[in-house]
């Protein structure tokens, strides 16, 4: 078991490293940076997009074809958790959600006309996508295979949309989405997934849905679709195959946000860390109190047990395995992990770190959907023990 990073990988990291410090860190002690919704604004985004492509730092998990550095999972992990040093970071090199997870898909299982048509433009930049699955009770959450309420029908050649949707996160930005709809009746493969553009009619956005956290640009949104018309060229993949789609992006997007946690957890203990070398009580400085020493050793320790796990996923998905057991582990752990990383430096910092004087109260309402999004961490649990009532202990087997 090598822990070595290529040298091609650790060049990266490292120029991410240094240009997250040099350019990225500074914007974000300047109100000015931020947006309405506590994003990097659109033109200060723009400008920094067009450094880190200069630098070729641009669409790591891309094919070098395609505009990419052609990274694999192992790559993208260190890397990755890099860029997420800083809350602005992941977009700024073209790896936040839910580009990242489009882009990967697309790029997996597209024909060369689907991603000349649909993945081409956000891997350029040029647009910003979606992904169109979740809806309202009594409709498709966590499982979707059972509960898809809307609906796409065939007829001469084109697929009719009729449903309603929420929380899809960047709607409100988007320019291409992926759309999962229900097809028949059958419990496997009875969705379908299709590929549709913002300009078409026969949907809306009916509303921006307010959230506790900092939002990624545009939004989490409303949608419903009355008559959308999709041509059936703009299927993905088979008839019935909707739920392959959806897993097949949602292993790698579920551990990609996994690796931006662990930068994030990263930065909440510099943040503190620096805090505590420096604040003095009771004639020492906090950092030499064993308690402090321990709450810092704590969330240290978790953050190295969820790269750990994100880096077992990755290699398991780069040997073509769907990794669902580590994907699952590395989710809830690294979920809970980001938490407790951020509570501790709050609590460490003490009144700075509750304030908005530090990005720990951005950070704290950020982290607590982490539990939630991508699959709560009680499905995760629930995966994780099917896994092992079928394995026994073979569920900590090696290789």
């Amino acid at each position: 078991m090598d822990f070595t990073l290529i040298p091609e990988v650790e060049d990266f990291r490292q120029r991410i490293r240094a240009f997250v410090a040099d350019h990225v860190l500074p914007l974000e002690s300047d109100p000015a940076s931020f947006d309405g919704h506590e994003n990097i604004t659109e033109d200060l985004l723009q400008s920094m997009r067009a450094k880190a492509r200069a630098e070729g730092l641009w669409a790591l998990s891309m094919p070098r074809d395609r505009g990419g550095q052609g990274l694999d999972t192992v790559g993208m992990a260190a890397c990755y958790e890099e860029m997420a040093r800083s809350i602005f970071g992941p977009v700024i090199f073209n790896a936040a959600a839910p580009d990242d997870g489009n882009m990967v898909v697309l790029n997996k299982i597209g024909t060369e006309a689907q991603k000349d048509r649909w993945l081409q433009p956000i891997i350029d930049g040029h647009m910003r996508s979606s992904i169109v699955m979740t809806e309202p009770h009594p409709g498709a959450g966590s499982d979707p295979a059972g509960m898809m309420q809307t609906t796409a029908i065939l007829d001469d050649g084109k697929w009719t949309i009729k449903g309603h949707k929420w929380f899809i996160t960047g709607a409100e930005a988007a320019q291409h989405f992926i759309l999962v709809a229900r097809t028949s009746t059958d419990p496997r493969k009875g969705l379908t997934a299709f590929m549709f553009d913002r300009d078409q009619p026969g949907w809306e956005i009916t509303r921006r849905i307010p959230i506790m956290g900092p939002e990624e640009h545009g939004g989490h949104c409303e949608m419903k679709f009355y008559d959308l018309e999709i041509p059936d060229e703009n299927r993905l993949m088979d008839i019935g195959d909707g739920l392959k789609v959806v897993q097949i992006r949602l292993g790698t997007a579920r551990l990609t946000h996994c690796m931006r946690w662990l930068g994030m957890a990263k930065r909440a203990l510099e943040i503190a860390g620096d805090y505590v070398s420096e604040r003095e009580a009771f004639g020492e400085k906090l950092i030499e109190r064993e308690s402090i020493q321990m709450k810092l050793g704590q969330a240290a320790m978790a953050i190295h047990t969820g790269r750990l796990l994100v880096m077992n996923a990755a290699w398991k998905i780069d040997q073509g395995d769907f990794a669902r057991k580590e994907v699952s582990m590395a989710k809830v752990a690294v979920a809970d992990t980001l938490h407790l990383a951020v509570d501790t430096a709050i609590q460490l910092c003490g009144a700075k770190g509750y304030s908005k004087d530090t990005l720990l109260e951005w950070m704290y309402r950020y982290a607590r959907q982490a539990r939630l999004v991508d699959g709560a961490s009680e499905v995760h649990e629930m995966v994780l023990a099917r896994f092992f009532g079928q394995e026994g202990l073979d569920f900590w087997q090696w290789g």
